[in-house]
């Protein structure tokens, strides 16, 4: 008997239907391209060309010790607000999944509330809590914490500042901790894990998803944010915004100012690749290592 060779089975084109669709996306991809890499790259182009082509502006910005400084000190305020926001809204996201509906609509409230009060009505009102005299200066008197004024220092921007991000740490952790299915967790201790054991090998390898987006919003909108840091700090303690605002406002260099927001923009795009790498294979081994436990 002669061997019938079989053709595998041709792959679907696509038809005219799957055609006309792919035009509903050019309206989202214009608003990107104007609004967003046309304006970039206009910032790209005079960072390079103004005064003169080349990269004086790059390495001005680098040989200067100030600016030097406010960019690491924004990366560490950043990083300290993100990492505030993800221990505060990890256990207040995974509790909205652990109560009833109703409870749940309630927390859910709680996390938008901010949302519908405008983000300048917040920040004087976190002026009005941190200034000398203050709420937050009698609470800690009466505590025996003397001569603690927030109001113009890193510290007050940062207090600030997490409550402003909180939000964005809160809604993708939920989002993420509600496709979890908790059955894993009694599997878990059905092979012998006890519960800190499953909760740390199973549930929260789950969760990075949800971890990893909450770190990465909060993380870049903390980098760029201005309006908390001109109205809650110093001159003396700026960080990147408000240098770019000054630059461009005040001295009208929109060139040096462009090649400090580039600068910002690799530095930022560089962490996140490193989170990225970081997050990845730390939830997968720790999912495949919760069978073992």
């Amino acid at each position: 008997m002669t061997a019938v060779a079989t053709r595998p089975p041709a792959l679907p084109q696509a038809g005219p239907e799957k055609r006309r669709t792919s035009w509903l996306l050019l309206p989202a991809a214009a608003v990107v391209l104007v609004f967003f890499f046309y304006p970039l790259a206009v910032i790209l182009w005079r960072s390079f060309t103004e005064p003169s082509f080349g990269v004086g502006n790059y390495l001005a910005v680098l040989g200067d010790e100030v600016q030097i400084r406010v960019l690491l000190r924004t990366l560490r305020t950043a990083l300290i607000i993100t990492a505030a926001t993800l221990v505060i809204a990890y256990p207040y996201a995974y509790a909205m999944t652990l109560v009833g509906r109703r409870a749940r609509a309630v927390l859910t409230l709680l996390v938008l509330m901010p949302f519908w009060t405008s983000l300048m009505a917040r920040n004087f009102a976190w002026y009005v809590l941190e200034q000398r005299g203050g709420v937050i200066e009698k609470a800690l008197s009466a505590i025996g914490v003397d001569g603690v004024v927030l109001l113009g220092s890193v510290a007050g921007v940062t207090v600030a500042m997490v409550q402003v991000m909180l939000p964005f740490m809160v809604l993708p952790l939920q989002s993420s901790m509600l496709s979890i299915d908790r059955s894993l967790l009694h599997a878990a201790g059905s092979l012998g894990a006890r519960r800190p054991v499953a909760f740390l090998r199973v549930y929260v390898p789950l969760s990075m998803p949800g971890v990893l987006a909450g770190v990465s919003v909060v993380f870049i909108m903390s980098l760029g944010f201005y309006i908390t840091p001109a109205l809650l700090g110093t001159p003396q303690q700026a960080l990147v915004a408000q240098v770019i605002g000054t630059q461009v406002n005040d001295l009208l260099d929109f060139a040096g100012a462009g090649a400090l927001g580039t600068i910002l923009l690799v530095v930022t795009l560089a962490v996140l690749a490193v989170l990225s790498r970081v997050a990845a294979p730390l939830g997968t081994s720790a999912a495949g290592g919760a069978g073992r436990g």
